[in-house]
Protein backbone atom coordinates (compact mmCIF):
# COMPACT_ATOMS: atom_id res chain seq x y z
CA UNK A 1 0.00 0.00 0.00
CA UNK A 2 1.15 3.19 -0.89
CA UNK A 3 1.68 5.68 1.51
CA UNK A 4 -0.17 9.12 0.99
CA UNK A 5 2.45 11.93 0.62
CA UNK A 6 1.20 15.49 0.10
CA UNK A 7 4.51 17.02 0.42
CA UNK A 8 4.87 15.38 -2.58
CA UNK A 9 3.55 18.11 -3.91
CA UNK A 10 5.59 21.38 -1.98
CA UNK A 11 7.40 22.91 -4.98
CA UNK A 12 11.32 22.63 -5.50
CA UNK A 13 11.44 20.93 -1.94
CA UNK A 14 12.46 16.94 -1.40
CA UNK A 15 11.16 15.67 1.93
CA UNK A 16 13.50 13.45 3.65
CA UNK A 17 11.81 10.74 3.91
CA UNK A 18 12.07 6.55 5.05
CA UNK A 19 11.88 5.93 1.04
CA UNK A 20 14.67 9.07 0.30
CA UNK A 21 16.60 7.53 3.45
CA UNK A 22 17.05 4.04 1.93
CA UNK A 23 17.60 5.23 -1.56
CA UNK A 24 20.81 7.08 -0.37
CA UNK A 25 21.86 5.01 2.44
CA UNK A 26 25.24 4.63 0.85
CA UNK A 27 25.84 7.96 0.20
CA UNK A 28 24.93 9.53 3.12
CA UNK A 29 27.40 6.95 4.29
CA UNK A 30 30.42 7.83 1.69
CA UNK A 31 29.19 11.26 3.49
CA UNK A 32 29.89 10.00 6.88
CA UNK A 33 33.34 8.75 6.08
CA UNK A 34 34.46 12.20 5.50
CA UNK A 35 34.26 13.15 9.04
CA UNK A 36 38.00 11.42 9.16
CA UNK A 37 41.42 13.19 8.01
CA UNK A 38 42.48 10.28 6.62
CA UNK A 39 39.29 9.55 4.72
CA UNK A 40 39.42 13.06 3.68
CA UNK A 41 42.60 12.84 2.23
CA UNK A 42 42.45 9.62 0.66
CA UNK A 43 38.94 11.32 -1.30
CA UNK A 44 40.66 14.64 -2.13
CA UNK A 45 43.80 12.58 -3.76
CA UNK A 46 41.90 10.83 -5.84
CA UNK A 47 37.59 11.29 -6.01
CA UNK A 48 36.91 8.42 -8.36
CA UNK A 49 39.25 5.94 -6.80
CA UNK A 50 37.62 6.59 -3.41
CA UNK A 51 33.95 6.61 -4.36
CA UNK A 52 34.15 3.38 -6.26
CA UNK A 53 35.02 1.93 -3.06
CA UNK A 54 31.56 2.71 -2.44
CA UNK A 55 28.03 1.17 -3.56
CA UNK A 56 27.05 4.35 -5.18
CA UNK A 57 25.25 4.46 -8.53
CA UNK A 58 27.08 6.06 -11.58
CA UNK A 59 24.25 8.73 -10.90
CA UNK A 60 25.59 9.57 -7.10
CA UNK A 61 29.35 9.25 -8.05
CA UNK A 62 28.95 11.95 -10.78
CA UNK A 63 26.99 14.61 -8.66
CA UNK A 64 29.19 14.18 -5.86
CA UNK A 65 32.09 15.15 -8.70
CA UNK A 66 30.53 17.87 -9.80
CA UNK A 67 29.27 19.07 -6.43
CA UNK A 68 25.46 19.19 -7.40
CA UNK A 69 24.12 18.97 -3.85
CA UNK A 70 20.95 19.38 -5.50
CA UNK A 71 21.03 16.21 -7.51
CA UNK A 72 22.38 14.67 -4.49
CA UNK A 73 19.46 15.50 -2.61
CA UNK A 74 17.32 14.48 -5.04
CA UNK A 75 18.96 11.22 -5.28
CA UNK A 76 18.38 10.26 -1.33
CA UNK A 77 21.32 12.64 0.12
CA UNK A 78 20.74 14.49 4.01
CA UNK A 79 21.84 18.08 3.34
CA UNK A 80 23.15 17.46 7.15
CA UNK A 81 25.50 14.92 5.71
CA UNK A 82 26.02 16.08 2.60
CA UNK A 83 27.98 19.07 3.76
CA UNK A 84 30.80 16.85 4.90
CA UNK A 85 31.97 17.26 1.12
CA UNK A 86 31.52 20.90 1.05
CA UNK A 87 33.15 21.11 4.49
CA UNK A 88 36.07 18.63 2.96
CA UNK A 89 36.47 21.45 0.25
CA UNK A 90 36.39 24.22 2.60
CA UNK A 91 33.17 25.65 1.36
CA UNK A 92 30.92 26.88 4.41
CA UNK A 93 27.16 26.19 4.63
CA UNK A 94 25.98 29.64 3.46
CA UNK A 95 28.10 28.73 0.16
CA UNK A 96 26.72 25.25 -0.13
CA UNK A 97 23.53 26.59 0.36
CA UNK A 98 23.16 29.19 -1.85
CA UNK A 99 24.63 27.17 -5.00
CA UNK A 100 21.23 25.41 -4.78
CA UNK A 101 19.49 28.48 -5.91
CA UNK A 102 19.73 30.33 -8.62
CA UNK A 103 21.14 33.49 -7.03
CA UNK A 104 24.52 34.41 -6.20
CA UNK A 105 25.63 33.82 -2.11
CA UNK A 106 24.99 37.64 -1.40
CA UNK A 107 21.67 37.46 -2.71
CA UNK A 108 20.76 34.56 -0.98
CA UNK A 109 22.06 35.87 2.20
CA UNK A 110 20.08 39.17 1.56
CA UNK A 111 16.42 36.97 0.71
CA UNK A 112 17.35 35.10 4.18
CA UNK A 113 17.87 38.73 5.69
CA UNK A 114 14.70 39.71 4.79
CA UNK A 115 12.82 36.89 5.85
CA UNK A 116 13.01 34.04 3.34
CA UNK A 117 11.17 33.24 0.29
CA UNK A 118 7.37 34.32 0.28
CA UNK A 119 5.03 31.39 0.66
CA UNK A 120 2.29 32.74 -1.33
CA UNK A 121 2.57 30.74 -5.33
CA UNK A 122 5.34 28.51 -3.36
CA UNK A 123 3.16 26.08 -1.30
CA UNK A 124 1.58 23.99 -4.30
CA UNK A 125 2.81 22.56 -7.55
CA UNK A 126 -0.60 23.60 -8.93
CA UNK A 127 0.41 27.19 -8.21
CA UNK A 128 2.69 26.64 -10.98
CA UNK A 129 0.62 25.44 -13.85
Amino acid sequence: MALDKPYKDIPGTTVFDSAQCRKGYHLNQFCMSLMKEENRKRFLADERAYLDEWPLTEDMKQAVIDRDLTRLIELGGNVYFLVKITATDGVSVRTAVASMTDMTEDEYAEMLAKGGRPAEGNRSLKDWQ
